[in-house]
């Protein structure tokens, strides 16, 4: 794992590099082959080597840090390393800074999804689905701030939770009026993001997550 790092971090891998197959590691390092597989195993599960099958397939550098980063958020919650809250405030801080960049970059086709997202919330009734599109809406908002590593993290912060929100969200007595006041919330930030004004699509941000974390979960 140390030497598939080094190469990583020399520049010499990058995505979407093939890596030599696993006798020939093997061979360079002095180890055995058992060792090169249990290392592309682990890099694997974190999201950073892919491997195929078939003729001429192998093992690549494929990256994917929000599967990686959203899987390790996921564990650390339900291992109690950190709590629900945390995650939060978190959130909190990542998502108004995103919304604030999306007002002053406002790329057009993040923002154009995410007015098609909102559509589909209005029609949507059912938790589960719409608890789908309202990650992908929030992940476009960041996404319209041209900033990679800001989706990535609210991708895998929303990940983490989302266990936890959807039971919550069964649990509503009244979900369908927490539905609409979550699409108005989106109105309202997603207008103040179009209207470019970074101030108060961060105010709306933090009000929204506030909001629904008090009504979920007190």
């Amino acid at each position: 794992m140390g030497h598939l790092d080094a190469e990583i971090l020399a520049g010499r891998y990058s995505n979407g590099t093939r890596l030599p197959a696993e006798r020939e590691l093997a061979a360079q390092l002095g180890v055995s082959r058992g060792a090169v597989r249990e290392a592309i195993r682990v890099l694997q599960a974190q999201g950073i080597l892919v491997s195929g099958t078939g003729r001429g397939a192998g093992t690549r550098v494929q990256a994917t840090p929000t599967n990686a980063m959203g899987r390790i958020l996921r564990l650390q919650l339900a291992l109690d390393l950190v709590s629900f809250a945390d995650l939060t405030e978190s959130r909190v801080a990542l998502e108004c800074a995103a919304c604030s960049a999306a007002a002053v970059r406002r790329e057009p086709e993040p923002l154009d999804r995410a007015r098609a997202l909102q559509d589909r919330m209005r029609a949507e009734l059912e938790p589960d689905p719409f608890n789908e599109l309202d990650t992908q809406f929030h992940v476009a908002l960041a996404e319209a701030g041209a900033n990679r590593l800001m989706s990535d993290l609210t991708v895998a912060i929303r990940r983490a939770v989302h266990d936890p929100i959807s039971r919550a969200e069964h649990a509503l007595t009244d979900w369908q009026q927490f539905r609409s006041e979550l699409v108005a919330h989106h109105d309202a930030i997603l207008d103040a993001i179009i209207e470019g004004d970074p101030h108060k699509a961060a105010r709306l941000t933090e009000d929204h997550i506030r909001s629904a974390y008090q009504l979920l979960f007190n």
